[in-house]
């Protein structure tokens, strides 16, 4: 995640949790523009949208959530209660039955709901172990992440990170791979895994992953501008 995209939902989430959500708006829309991969976000404008009385985009975004993250039991709720206001009383209570289903699954087993929040914390200290240098602990703490959520795309992309800022290029590639294996539209592990291949000299294979990211996101400027490195790089081994 980038400094502009890790600010920008810092904002909307602290603004959001204030319930000033005009502010909490403005910024997690920013998000949006940026990255499509935050089922949170999408659960946070859900909200937002239906409080401020716009229940079709409250119910496109819930949708977007819940595609993005099939167990968000608080999600489905929401989406639950904007189908009732909405008079769709069977799809409330399909959506209601379903979540609860989840939770209830398997005797001790935690509330998807609950393990991602668990997870999110987790990953939150990672972070912050990671900027102050603790490559270590940072990568235990994204592991005990993973243990909660294993098929989270962000939190794998995270570790995989980790593993690279450690110099363990070999086992950051197989763990961005694994994180496209899981979901393969998630573009930040696509671009990452490019960089991997990169870093590798496996030049042809890091252009193959950017320019998939282009055939999914033509306006993707982190995978222009790799391109365009590995072409001047082509270039430069062409006059030697």
């Amino acid at each position: 995640m980038d400094e502009t995209l890790r600010q920008l939902l810092t904002l909307g989430k602290e603004y959001y949790l204030k319930r000033d959500f005009p502010n909490a708006r403005s910024y997690l829309e920013q998000v949006v523009e940026r990255s499509q991969s935050f089922a949170d976000v999408y659960n946070m404008l859900g909200v937002i949208y239906h409080d401020g009385g716009q229940f079709s985009k409250a119910q496109g975004a819930f949708e977007r959530s819940l595609e993005l993250n099939p167990h968000y039991t608080e999600a489905a709720l929401n989406l639950a209660v904007l189908y009732n206001d909405l008079g769709k009383y069977a799809e409330a209570k399909e959506t209601y039955n379903r979540a609860l289903s989840r939770v209830h699954s398997e005797p001790g087993e935690l509330d998807p709901f609950v393990a991602g929040k668990i997870a999110n914390m987790h990953a939150e200290v990672a972070d912050a172990y990671r900027s102050a240098g603790q490559i270590q602990r940072a990568l235990d703490e994204y592991r005990k992440a993973l243990e909660l959520c294993p098929t989270f795309g962000d939190l794998r992309t995270k570790l995989a990170s980790a593993l690279r800022d450690a110099g363990r290029v070999d086992e950051a590639a197989e763990e961005f791979r694994q994180a496209l294996a899981d979901r393969p539209g998630y573009l930040p592990a696509r671009i990452q895994l490019g960089v991997c291949y990169y870093s590798q000299g496996k030049i042809d294979h890091a252009v193959t992953e950017w320019n998939e990211v282009l055939n999914r996101d033509p306006g993707n400027a982190s995978a222009t501008m790799y391109i365009k490195l590995a072409q001047g790089e082509r270039k430069g081994d062409k006059t030697t």
